[in-house]
């Protein structure tokens, strides 16, 4: 017999957190997530203050088989106006079901909350955060901070009743197709914004903290209209801003700005998957952080995370500028290859700028959902 046991300890939190080294055992494409920082994200991070969630194991006698988390996102359902409700973290053995169990679970704590509408994921709090499932692309590893599952995980979902949502793309360049008539393209596209009063240019690392101000009000402006988009308080992108400033490179993070006045911004950081594929359960002791700090120099892709246009100046070019500037640079660095992940399925504006500049679409994840 199944048994589900809430995680309420320490004890029980750590063996959540590193059930998926276990389930993943000799899948050359797995990357193991940093204990301290799913520790952080399961505990500390500030949406505990305004949302909740509670995170659930599965065994089959004394064995783990399982683990989801039921997540109440208050924020989003103010801005969507919307009673609904999220799972995450889902992670489980080929069986159907074990997978029911776990869906059951966190549907039944979501409708104790109060939740009447949907439950959709997996979500890992927000899309601010980790999301979406892996339909396709599952002959390499995922780059930094993007989600990995085994090829039987749609199987499950779709047999407890989750229909789609709306599927998450992402592209790969490389030096072998990406061509110079692009980048002549881009180049005279960037002209044409000058001469109305629109630049392009690096953030300002010396003054981070004014630049990073900007950047929130730019982001939650830019992506307000996005499929499940939860703007980020001032706590919330502080805590993301901090993290990515510890691996930003000025060259990777640029800022379109009108008059003085920032309209969007692009950023791209190294793909530290690279070394933290080799960092055994994610424990950076006593070796693990050697291996990051060492390993940086020799990290030989990005991920553009980033990118967002305010509106009133989208359709204007910005945004394959700022990709097109980006690819240059990792160029120009000698690196061998840049994800730009994830943009929304029917994001044509964005989607086309990427295609422009010859991005393959090798990846799909796939957001579901499930009236409850």
């Amino acid at each position: 017999m199944n048994s589900i046991v809430a995680v309420n300890s320490k004890k029980d939190l750590a063996t959540f957190i590193d059930f998926p080294h276990e389930l993943y055992q000799g899948d050359p494409n797995y990357v193991p997530e940093l204990f301290i920082a799913q520790k952080d994200l399961l505990t500390t991070h500030p949406f505990h203050k305004h949302s909740a969630l509670q995170c659930f194991l599965l065994y089959k006698g004394d064995q783990v088989v399982g683990r989801i988390a039921a997540i109440l996102n208050n924020s989003h359902n103010r801005m969507n106006n919307a009673n609904d409700g999220f799972f995450g973290f889902f992670d489980c053995i080929n069986d159907q079901q074990s997978a029911n169990q776990l869906l059951d679970t966190a549907s039944s704590w979501l409708k104790e909350k109060g939740v009447q509408g949907k439950i959709m994921g997996p979500v890992n709090f927000s899309t601010n955060e980790s999301c979406g499932l892996l339909i396709e692309g599952f002959d390499s590893p995922p780059v930094v901070m993007m989600p990995y599952n085994a090829n039987y995980y749609p199987g499950l979902l779709e047999g407890w009743g989750l229909t789609k949502q709306v599927d998450l793309l992402a592209w790969r360049f490389t030096g072998d197709n990406y061509d110079d008539r692009s980048v002549k393209l881009m180049d005279r596209l960037q002209d044409r914004l000058k001469r109305s009063d629109i630049t392009i240019r690096k953030i300002n690392m010396k003054n981070f903290k004014q630049e990073a101000a900007s950047l929130r009000e730019v982001y939650n402006k830019a992506w307000d209209k996005n499929t499940g988009f939860v703007p980020l308080n001032d706590e919330e992108f502080d805590y993301q801003a901090k993290d990515l400033k510890l691996v930003l490179d000025p060259d990777f993070c640029l800022v379109a700005e009108h008059e003085g006045k920032l309209v969007g911004f692009g950023a791209a950081i190294p793909d530290m998957n690279q070394i933290q594929i080799k960092i055994k359960k994610g424990r950076l002791l006593p070796t693990g952080i050697f291996k990051l700090l060492f390993g940086k120099k020799k990290v030989t892709g990005i991920r553009i995370l980033l990118l967002g246009v305010v509106d009133g100046y989208r359709k204007l070019g910005i945004e394959a500028c700022i990709y097109g500037n980006i690819i240059k640079a990792y160029r120009a660095k000698g690196l061998k290859y840049a994800e730009a992940s994830w943009t929304l399925e029917h994001n044509d504006l964005v989607n086309n700028a990427i295609k422009a500049i010859k991005g393959d679409p090798y990846k799909k994840y796939r957001i579901y959902e499930k009236q409850i």
